[in-house]
């Protein structure tokens, strides 16, 4: 089965202008590290390369994207692989922290693809282990990367695994228990906010509409413009792996990708009134 999926994603990625790669964060030098800031600071406010590095240092590494005719870094996602045990299970959970890509790449499927593959080998070695992908979402692109492509995770629209709650929670309280404010589901990290620019992915009236997710994205982290994040989670079971590339591979144009074409000509109507 794992080589039947890894040729599939590699049918994927022939698709693709971008390519990814997962590197353990020993082997990401400084010049690295400024280029991912370089693209990070376009898009949210508040930062600073000191404080991007020190939350890099908390990390395992990051999954980066790059363009193919250049081989330059053009997105990331830092990520950290961590363990807990929790109502008598062993859980392996990928968190990602900073995930952002350059807008003409926005809809691509890199960085699932990649990220999929660094969790089939996370299966393999702890193949008796509860396997997640876990996230924190202070915009509703990273939202939309859970709901477009798990078959299971929580929160989502048709409130489904409720049961999963219960494991955001038990790690919030683990490994945020500060920020977290378990009254409304939602990290707050304060002076520490880094929001995304207004410009960037604002969520229209239209957007609402034609995206369900969206407004519930929105309805969920209501404050997501100043930075509050939503805490999500979801599932890669040994079958979930059997079947996520055929997932990815049968869609004409990924759901990604559609949403950032809608949400560009939505922006784009917007501005010309």
């Amino acid at each position: 089965m794992i080589k039947t999926t890894y040729k599939l994603i590699s049918k994927l990625n022939n698709k693709e202008t971008t390519y990814g790669q997962y590197i353990e964060k020993e082997k990401i030098d400084t010049d690295m590290l400024k280029t991912m800031f370089s693209i990070y600071e376009q898009y949210y406010e508040n930062t600073k390369f000191s404080v991007f590095v020190e939350d890099f240092k908390k990390k395992s590494g990051a999954i980066l994207i790059f363009n193919k005719d250049r081989n330059e870094i053009v997105g990331f996602s830092t990520v950290a692989v961590q363990h807990f045990y929790f109502e008598g299970k062993d859980y392996t959970v990928l968190f990602s922290g900073d995930t952002v890509i350059l807008r003409e790449y926005w809809g691509a499927r890199t960085l699932q693809s990649t990220m999929l593959k660094l969790m089939m080998k996370l299966r393999v070695k702890y193949p008796f282990n509860e396997l997640y992908w876990l996230l924190i979402s202070k915009g509703y692109k990273t939202y939309l990367l859970l709901a477009n492509n798990y078959y299971a995770y929580y929160p989502n629209i048709m409130d489904e695994n409720q049961h999963l709650s219960a494991v955001i929670e038990h790690y919030c309280e683990n490994f945020f228990s500060e920020y977290y404010d378990k009254e409304i589901g939602l990290l707050n990290f304060g002076d520490d906010y880094q929001p995304l620019k207004g410009e960037v992915a604002p969520i229209t009236d239209e957007m609402r509409v034609t995206n369900p997710n969206i407004e519930f994205f929105e309805r969920r982290n209501p404050t997501w413009t100043v930075g509050t994040e939503l805490p999500c989670i979801g599932r890669l079971a040994w079958k979930d792996l059997a079947r996520f590339p055929a997932k990815l591979i049968a869609k004409p144009i990924s759901k990604g990708r559609y949403d950032a074409i809608r949400t560009q000509q939505i922006h784009q109507r917007g501005a010309r009134k």
